[in-house]
C-alpha cells in the first residue's frame, strides 16, 4: 500500500529526492519549505529551489516561519501522514510535533553518521580532507541528528569537487536511497540502529570569518576550504579594498612567503607550498579566468596579499 507523505526541504539538494518520491507510487500530500526571502533594491521575492520545483509538479506547498505553533501542529495531524520525509529543511522540528502518533520522521543526512552531525557536512567533510562521506536515513528525534539510523551509503569525495558538485553527487545517492527506505517502511521491515556515540562529531554552521583566506595554512588546507565554501560563501583575500573570492585553484610544489604572489601565473606562497588561483570573482563583477582578471588589476610579484 502507497505511504502517505509530508515532504519538508528547501536547497536544491533536496530536489532530486523529492523528484524520486514524486514519481514512485507515494502519494505527497503537501511540501514544507523555507518562506521566501527579498532581495535588491526592488525587494524581488525569491522562492526557495524546492518552492519553484513544488510548484511545477503541482504540489502544495507551505511556508511557515515556525513549526511551533497549535496551527501548524494540528494541520499535520489533519493531514495524516504515514511519513514525513526532511532533506535539508533548516528547521527545528519540536518535541511535540515528533510526538504524534503514528507518523513516522526520517532525515535525509549529507554524512555518514554519527560523522558530522549538524548544519554543514558536506563542508566539514571536504574541509577536513575526508576520503569518503555518504548519506544516512535516520529517525528524526529531538536532540540534533542523533536518531538511529535505517540505511547508509558511500561516496568518496573528489579531491578537486567543491561543494556544490560534490553535493549534485550526494543527493542522486540520496534519490534513491530515499526509495529504498520507504520501500522498507511500507512493508514494514525498517531497522534502525542506534548511533555509536563515541565517534561522533559536529558539523557546525560556516561563520563568515571562515571564508577569508589565512595564507599561514598549508596549501592543502587553503584549497580544501576554497572548495568547501564553493559557491557560498566562498573563500575570499582583499585586494585594494575590495574582497575577490576564489573560485578555483591548485596546489603547486613550491615555497615562498605566506601572502606573497611568487610569479605572473597569480601563485601565492602558503606556510607549506603554494596556490595558483585559476578563477576569481571580484566584488560586484562576474567570474573570471585568472588571466583576464590579472589584465585589469595591479598585481606584481612580491606583493602581499592580505
Amino acid at each position: 500500500m502507497a505511504l502517505k507523505i509530508i515532504f519538508m526541504g528547501t536547497p536544491d539538494f533536496a530536489v532530486p529526492i523529492l523528484k524520486a518520491i514524486h514519481g514512485s507510487d507515494h502519494k505527497i500530500l503537501e511540501v514544507y519549505t523555507q518562506p521566501p526571502t527579498k532581495s535588491g533594491r526592488g525587494q524581488k521575492i525569491n522562492h526557495s529551489k524546492i518552492h519553484n520545483y513544488s510548484e511545477k509538479l503541482n504540489l502544495k506547498v507551505r511556508c511557515p516561519t515556525t513549526l511551533n505553533t497549535n496551527e501548524e501542529i494540528n494541520h499535520i495531524k489533519k493531514s495524516n501522514p504515514d511519513v514525513v520525509v526532511v532533506v535539508a529543511y533548516g528547521k527545528i522540528l519540536p518535541t511535540e510535533l515528533l510526538n504524534i502518533n503514528n507518523i513516522l520522521f526520517i532525515n535525509v543526512h549529507a554524512s555518514l553518521l554519527p560523522r558530522w552531525r549538524g548544519a554543514a557536512p558536506i563542508q566539514r567533510a571536504i574541509m577536513n580532507m575526508d576520503s569518503e562521506t555518504g548519506i544516512s536515513i535516520m529517525k528524526i528525534e529531538p536532540e540534533l541528528d542523533s536518531g538511529p539510523v535505517m540505511l547508509q551509503s558511500k561516496i568518496k569525495i573528489h579531491p578537486n569537487f567543491n561543494c556544490e558538485e560534490q553535493s549534485k553527487e550526494m543527493s542522486k545517492i540520496g534519490a534513491k536511497l530515499i526509495l529504498d527506505a520507504l520501500e522498507l517502511i511500507e512493508a514494514n521491515k525498517a531497522k534502525f540502529q542506534p548511533q555509536n556515540e563515541s565517534e561522533i562529531t559536529y558539523a557546525k554552521k560556516i561563520a563568515k570569518t571562515e571564508a577569508k583566506i589565512n595564507w599561514r595554512e598549508d596549501a592543502q588546507n587553503i584549497l580544501a576550504k576554497i572548495n568547501a565554501l564553493n559557491p557560498n560563501p566562498g573563500c575570499w583575500f582583499e585586494l585594494d579594498g575590495s574582497r575577490v573570492k576564489i573560485i578555483k585553484a591548485k596546489k603547486i610544489i613550491c615555497e615562498g612567503k605566506p601572502g606573497m604572489v611568487l610569479d605572473e601565473k597569480f601563485t601565492i606562497g602558503c606556510l607549506k607550498n603554494a596556490i595558483q588561483i585559476l578563477e576569481v570573482k571580484k566584488e560586484g563583477k562576474n567570474k573570471m579566468i585568472a588571466k583576464e582578471f590579472l589584465k585589469g588589476n595591479r598585481i606584481k610579484v612580491g606583493q602581499n596579499l592580505n
